[in-house]
Order: C-alpha cells, then structure tokens, then sequence
C-alpha cells in the first residue's frame, strides 16, 4: 500500500521536513558520483554495522569510526538506490509537516534524530552477529509515523493498492493504515529473527519498530507547549501578549 495524500493541512511552512528531503538527496548525488569500492568503504564506515558494537576489534579495516558511534547518526543520510530514497522522502513528505506542525521546527528536528538513533540501537540488539551495514532514514521516518499515529489518528490517507496492472485508489483512517504498516513490520521482522537473517529481503525491519514504537512513546516529550498568556489591567485596560502559542 503506497500513502498517496493525508488530508491534515500544514499550517505553517515545513521548513524542517524540505531541509531533512533535501539534505538527504544530496547526500544520495553524492552517493552516485563516488567510485563503487570508495561507497562501500563510505557506508561500512557510516552504516551502522551490529558486529561492530558486539564484538571488539571487528572490522578494525574499515576506518577511523569503527568504534565510533557517530554510524547512528550518519546512517540516517545514506541510502541504497533510487526506491529506497524515492520511498523514505515521499513518506516524510506526506507525514513529516503534520508532525512538525505540532512540535515546532527545532523540536521536531531533535525529535527525528533521536528516533533514527533509536532505531539504529534497536536495530542493533535485534542483530547483533550480523556484518551488514543498516542505511537509510526509515527508521527516523518511522518515529514520524509513530508520532502522526498519535496525533492524527482519524487523519484520512489516500492509498494506491497495484492489482496487476490496474492502479486502485481508496481512503482509509491513519490509525488503521499505520497499524496495518507495524503490524507487516512486525511480523516480518520476527520472521528475519526466527530465520536468523539480519536483514531479510534487505530490509532492517526491527529499525522500522523501534523508531515507530520510540516516536508514539516520545512524542509528548516535544509538543510545543502553550504559552501562558499574561495580562495586566490597570483602569480596565488589558496589555499583554495576544499570542496563544509559542513555537519555535
């Protein structure tokens, strides 16, 4: 099921969401432009690697970063091909302005970081003997989700299902369409665990349930509080900010 339109206006201008799409394509053009053996050095180094962090002295070939944890941020930038980038952006583009909306441009800013941290953290408990580099910023996005799941849960989300060759447009509430995604998520990455594979089909699926479970826990944590209005009479004149909201 591929998200097509939300029906949450933005409010105010995303500036946060247009500056993440477009920071991580360009980070992807410069993907393209390196030499194939230096990229793969490039995503072992920024990739989160689980064997890394499980076990002393792997991979101490790789670079300067190998014990670093600098890997769960800069994973979040890097992404493997054109669906993998084209995908994560458009669902940020469809998800992220509602969510920023209601946090705040720094908020939300730090709030997308910390779900693609968790994630990557996640990612690494559910996988620790694997050796394959996790890129991409769906586990961020994912923490979005979780958060959009939250807030906008009878939110109506305009979804293309292919059948054959006939596309089929419908509309379903957020919540159900969102608890359909973890809930495929979830059942596919518990089937990697059983299988023992790291990343079945490619897919870091516990990254994905980690930064959706870590955004619907965290999201109050970076809700843009009311401001208190203050007000002063004095001979029945009322002085005072009239703005309800403060927001960064």
């Amino acid at each position: 099921m591929l998200p097509i339109q939300d029906s949450i206006p933005s409010r105010n201008v995303p500036i946060v969401t247009w500056l993440l799409i477009t920071v991580n394509c360009c980070v992807f053009f410069i993907e393209l432009a390196l030499p194939e053996p230096f990229l793969e050095q490039v995503i072992y180094c920024l990739g989160v690697v689980p064997a890394r962090f499980t076990y002393e002295g792997w991979g101490c070939q790789l670079g300067p970063t190998t014990n670093s944890f600098w890997p769960f941020l800069t994973s979040m930038f890097l992404h493997g091909g054109w669906v993998h980038i084209i995908s994560n952006m458009w669902c940020l583009w469809i998800f992220g302005d509602n969510v920023e909306d209601r946090m705040g441009h720094i908020r939300y800013l730090v709030f997308y970081l910390v779900c693609g941290i968790l994630a990557g953290i996640v990612h690494v408990l559910a996988n620790a003997n694997s050796t394959v580099p996790a890129i991409g910023a769906s586990g961020a996005i994912a923490g979005v989700l979780g958060a959009y799941f939250i807030f906008f849960p009878t939110s109506r989300i305009i979804v293309l299902v292919p059948l054959l060759f006939w596309p089929i447009f419908f509309v379903m509430p957020a919540f159900l369409y969102l608890g359909i995604w973890f809930l495929l998520q979830f059942f596919s990455g518990s089937l990697a665990l059983v299988s023992s594979s790291s990343a079945a089909g490619g897919v870091a699926w516990w990254a994905h349930i980690g930064g959706f479970v870590g955004g619907a826990a965290l999201h109050r944590l970076f809700v843009a509080r009311p401001r208190r209005r203050v007000r002063m009479y004095s001979n029945n004149i009322e002085y005072g900010p009239r703005g309800a909201w403060s927001r960064f």
